[in-house]
């Protein structure tokens, strides 16, 4: 039985969503730089195992704050990729939970497995000296994470939880980790098989985006200046 499916990395800006994606593919695809919206297209990442082949969209981190021209369309394109793929993994930090996440949460979409991704596990946990108070915090955390949207809504503070669209939608999964961590990045891709539909490979094995070389060195060529400008 071989399973193929799409998977959207969804979440608010500088969460590490690109950096994740190169980790789950095993190569740079997507770029990566401190600058909020350093992604504006739709990217797609290919991981093949013999028992599947997975595609990854990363897509643009969702703005709640600065709605201009550009983030409005970025975000249309994060709304519009959602309606199209197999499963979804929201990506939050560790540890911490937010009204921009909240905004995020309210347009995912109930009828497809959402993974919750608590990532930057590392950096959580080197805000502890004693490993009992980390674990205490990031139990608390996930067991708010494990209740419905919509209690989870309720309890964030500076949103409207009226909002969300799914109230009654639980996470399939959660899931703490680091996207440094290629143990996590292993379990992280088991877990994700789980949910995948039965399905013919969409692309040979070999192929780990669906971008041109060109298209490539542009990116690279763009990642360079936003990292020389800062």
């Amino acid at each position: 039985m071989f399973k193929c499916g799409t998977i959207a990395l969804v979440g608010r800006p500088n969460m590490g969503k690109s950096t994740l994606l190169n980790a789950l593919v095993g190569q740079k695809i997507s770029i990566t730089s401190r600058k909020a919206q350093t992604t504006r297209y739709r990217i797609a990442g290919v991981q093949t195992r013999d028992s599947a082949q997975f595609i990854f969209i990363d897509t643009p981190g969702f703005q709640t704050r600065v709605m201009n021209t550009l983030n409005q369309t970025l975000n249309r394109t994060v709304t519009s990729t959602l309606n199209d793929v197999d499963v979804i993994c929201f990506i939050v930090e560790a540890g911490y939970w937010g009204a921009d996440d909240a905004k995020v949460l309210r347009l995912l979409p109930s009828d497809k497995p959402v993974l919750l991704i608590a990532n930057k596990l590392d950096l959580f946990a080197s805000r502890f000296e004693i490993p009992q108070d980390r674990d205490t915090a990031l139990f608390e955390f996930m067991g708010m994470m494990g209740q419905t949207w919509g209690e989870i809504a309720a309890q964030t503070k500076g949103f409207e939880s009226e909002s969300i669209s799914s109230p009654l939608g639980e996470f399939a999964e959660i899931i703490p980790m680091s996207g440094k961590n290629k143990d996590d990045i292993g379990r992280l891709l088991d877990i994700i098989e789980e949910h995948l539909p039965e399905g013919e490979a969409v692309y040979d094995a070999e192929t780990l985006t669906d971008r041109s070389e060109r298209f490539m060195a542009a990116e690279i060529l763009r990642e360079k200046v936003f990292r020389y400008t800062g």
